[in-house]
């Protein structure tokens, strides 16, 4: 557990809202090209770490550990910007991306493939 000295900022923790594990979304994006490049999880001390220190912390739902992305790969992940959306429970984090972003060497998670949907149109 977190010291008062070096937990999240109360302010922000009170904006979040997360699930039933304590979690929220973060959604990692390239701040130069816009792509998407991963999905990961945060808690608390996830957040605080990246607002700390410059590099992009997840909280592993598998693992049940913290892991900072580049750690053991090398492709890391420098904060930019980050970003609590309206409802408090998604976060959008901009980063410089060092090599791929995905574990299995993309520079994307979302290079799988789209999946077959109508595409809409016309006037809203």
């Amino acid at each position: 557990m977190s010291s008062p000295d070096t937990a999240l900022d109360p302010a922000i923790a009170a904006r979040l809202k997360r699930d039933d594990h304590g979690l929220v979304a973060a959604i990692v994006q390239d701040a130069e090209s816009g792509a998407v490049l991963m999905l990961g999880w945060m808690d608390d001390e996830a957040l605080r770490r990246t607002l700390g220190e410059g590099r992009v912390t997840f909280w592993s739902r598998s693992r049940q550990e913290y892991w900072r992305k580049g750690d053991t790969s090398g492709h890391a992940q420098l904060v930019r910007s980050v970003a609590l959306d309206c409802d408090g429970d998604a976060l959008l984090v901009r980063v410089r991306q060092i090599g791929a972003a995905c574990h299995t060497g993309d520079r994307t998670c979302f290079d799988a493939g789209d999946l077959p949907a109508v595409v809409g149109g016309g006037a809203a």
